[in-house]
């Protein structure tokens, strides 16, 4: 597995799905904090404008962007930020590159148009789905299903707490700092199969969302 715990500066980071909201935020906030971010999708050039339009301070390596498999190539950690629909497309284009490296999936499995009703599929998550079609050379890791996309634009710090599943407690620890970084809260949710609670959450956010005129429902633990 890479070296995760090396300065910010040093980690290189590939957010696959990087033009759809959640992934240019993430990848803002990662660039920011000084880390060197590429962008990947189905489409180089679109990627390439999603990074040319996230500013960095001066001094900070600049956004790159690539296609979905040479974003691959050059991370250190792959995070998958992907619509379901394209979940197992982009996890055939990545698979070749990701011995060894920690795989964040932020997947999770909305069925349109019923988007407010959990959908499981067959593996039980869609992060084990992940797991088993990288194999066992990735270490993949869940994380970042129950954030409100569009508030991660921004800078401040956001009041959600993110849950991590995996399987090796040192690669959920390696996430929960990126998480940290991003600015957010990250908790231990144990193995990777758990993650189904975090991914159906986030059909019931979005009902509450819709029900009560909620702008970006999240959750937050209490006790830690």
């Amino acid at each position: 597995m890479s070296e995760v715990g090396q300065p910010a500066g040093r980690l290189r980071i590939a957010v696959i799905g990087g033009t759809g909201v959640l992934g240019s935020g993430l990848a803002q906030r990662w660039a920011r904090a000084g880390y060197p971010v590429v962008i990947g999708s189905r489409d180089a050039g679109k990627a390439a404008q999603a990074a040319a339009a996230i500013a960095v301070p001066p001094g900070l390596p600049p956004v790159r962007g690539l296609s979905q498999s040479e974003a691959a190539v050059a991370a250190d950690v792959i995070v998958l930020t992907v619509p379901f629909a394209a979940h197992n497309a982009s996890l055939d284009a990545i698979r070749p590159s990701c011995g060894g490296k920690i795989v964040v999936d932020a997947t999770v499995p909305l069925v349109p148009p019923k988007v407010g009703t959990a959908q499981i599929p067959i593996e039980g998550c869609a992060a084990v789905q992940a797991s088993q079609r990288l194999g066992n050379d990735a270490v993949v890791v869940s994380a970042f299903h129950n954030i409100s996309a569009h508030k991660l634009g921004g800078s401040d710090p956001i009041e959600c707490d993110v849950l991590v599943f995996g399987d090796q407690r040192a690669a959920r620890e390696a996430v929960i700092r990126l998480v940290e970084a991003a600015g957010l809260r990250g908790l231990h949710g144990g193995p990777l199969a758990n993650s189904i609670a975090a991914e159906a959450m986030t059909s019931v956010l979005i009902t509450i969302n819709r029900l009560y005129k909620v702008d970006g429902a999240g959750i937050r633990i209490t006790g830690p």
